[in-house]
């Protein structure tokens, strides 16, 4: 991720070159007023900059506004969480019904072996969680432009900074937030037999499939992921082709020659001032994919390059073909989006961290090795049996005790580190427990300082500016100085043949200096 990163760095600096944007200033852009707010503002004050007097909104008008605007997005993420919350009563109320469908249908019982009950409801949940998704985005993108236009941003590049922050705020936690549960959440907290905890007082919280958390997670993210780029490149390609086809079926009524080539190309889709906006944010939230939970998913790299060989051909036949040209404006760099990903490079440090700690096996599976093997030849032995807990059937209490027993069971097995019935601290956890849990802790903090000295380390090794670029820059402002230089010279020359010389030896020497110093710079 670091390598993507800086290696973007030095492609823009060359591209900010190329395209002549080295003296491009986003300071101009701030003094340019956006039309709306010159519109909506009536109350004028002297800009310290411009010295010229300017409209402005008043504190009071732009702390209500931010209430208004933080409020409603505060509501929105709170929709999110609900939402997910009813995913996962989903889960804890069907997976029962799918247990005894397929232990009660004769039909599924050849399949049984691979559609289990958890898998089923696994699936289903990402299906639905998905469906989720896409009605909430649809409705918050709107309401986010919304209220960015009610907080009458002053700037073009205000406007974009205040959009960009509240639409991936709300897309992260609406695209990620199903997979921070199943990574960290779920499994973690559902008690032992006989004290389970549950949710609402009346479903049991769930547990992790036998084998862990980690293929629910990849299925989660594979249909949250997949799920999004089909839907974002149809959404792309054929909404726009429909409506292009419509137009172009209203305009069969009238001839050939009265309907010209340019009304025709003015018919077509407008790319907008926020089409650029949402390629971004796509891309942004694939990235958070690939870096954030590439622990439990390492082929959503591959999947996501396939998908954007795929996205190029689709954009460049959406852009010739479905939309007017778009109009170009200049930029300094792709702007708040930059520290974005860096910050989500940061935090996917973290939370693969965690997810190779607390989601997989590695840490229990490593203590076990080194500390609680006694099998020299074959250390890994017995350790299904040490994972596994006894808990004595008797000990149940009234409302959770088993209806039927035919086997007369006396205990069973579970997964945790816990002492058993018998022992003077029964059911709580045992030593070799606290030792994983030190470790996996031990672990996080090891691997993060690691991968953040490697990341800052390449970062610092890798010059954001090429060396061809920098000096090709610093030529051409030698030349321009150069120029500068011998058309000052050109002039005293002028003005020492007309008798002033005093003052012309001053401005000779000065110019000299000047000359000198920018040779040094």
């Amino acid at each position: 991720v670091t390598l993507f990163l800086e290696f973007w760095k030095r492609r823009q600096a060359r591209l900010k070159y190329e395209w002549d944007l080295v003296d491009f200033e986003e300071e101009q852009q701030q003094l340019q007023l956006r039309p709306e707010y010159e519109a909506k503002c009536t109350q004028k004050k002297k800009n310290p900059v411009t010295q010229e007097m300017e409209p402005y909104l008043p504190i009071t008008s732009q702390a209500v506004r931010f209430c208004i605007s933080g409020t409603t997005v505060l509501f929105w993420v709170s929709l999110i969480i609900a939402s997910m919350i009813a995913v996962i009563v989903y889960r804890l109320a069907v997976y029962a019904a799918f247990a005894s469908l397929m232990e009660n249908t004769q039909t599924l019982q050849p399949i049984s072996g691979l559609l289990t009950p958890q898998l089923a409801t696994s699936v289903t949940a990402s299906c639905l969680n998905f469906v989720i998704i896409m009605i909430l985005n649809f409705f918050y993108e709107r309401i986010a432009i919304w209220i960015t236009d009610m907080e009458i941003p002053r700037t073009h590049m205000e406007y974009e900074n205040r959009l960009t922050m509240k639409m991936f705020l709300f897309q992260f936690v609406n695209y990620y937030s199903s997979c921070f549960y199943v990574a960290f959440f779920k499994g973690k907290f559902v008690g032992y037999p006989g004290a389970y905890t549950y949710m609402f007082n009346r479903w049991r919280n769930e547990e992790c499939d036998p084998a862990g958390c980690l293929i629910e997670l990849t299925t989660q993210l594979t249909i949250v992921m997949a799920g999004k780029q089909i839907w974002g490149n149809i959404q792309e390609a054929i909404v726009p082709w429909i409506c292009n086809w419509w137009g172009r079926r209203k305009a069969r009524n009238n001839p050939e020659n009265l309907y010209s080539r340019w009304e025709q190309d003015h018919d077509l889709q407008t790319f907008g001032a926020l089409g650029l906006f949402y390629e971004y944010l796509e891309m942004v939230i694939q990235f958070g994919f690939i870096t954030l939970f590439v622990a439990s998913f390492p082929l959503a790299p591959l999947l996501a390059l396939m998908n954007n060989i795929l996205e190029i051909r689709v954009d460049s036949w959406k852009l010739t073909t479905q939309y007017r040209r778009p109009v170009a404006a200049k930029a300094h760099s792709i702007g708040v989006w930059q520290e974005i990903l860096n910050g989500m490079a940061i935090l996917s440090v973290v939370t693969n961290a965690f997810i190779v700690a607390f989601t997989s096996d590695m840490i229990p599976r490593l203590v076990y090795y080194y500390a609680y093997s006694e099998n020299e030849d074959s250390p890994m032995s017995g350790y299904i049996n040490n994972s596994l807990s006894v808990f004595q059937i008797s000990d149940f209490p009234d409302r959770n005790k088993p209806k039927v027993n035919r086997e007369d069971f006396v205990i069973c097995r579970y997964r945790d580190y816990r002492y058993p019935p018998d022992h003077e601290r029964k059911y709580l956890h045992t030593m070799q427990f606290w030792h994983i849990l030190a470790a996996k802790l031990a672990f996080i903090i090891i691997m993060e300082h690691v991968v953040f000295i490697v990341k800052f380390f390449v970062a610092w090794m890798i010059p954001d500016v090429p060396a061809d670029v920098k000096a090709k820059i610093k030529r051409e402002k030698y030349l321009t100085q150069k120029i500068l230089h011998e058309y000052e010279l050109e002039k005293l020359k002028e003005r020492l043949c007309q008798g002033d010389k005093r003052a012309t030896e001053k401005e000779f020497i000065a110019t000299e200096g000047r000359m000198e110093l920018s040779r040094a710079m």
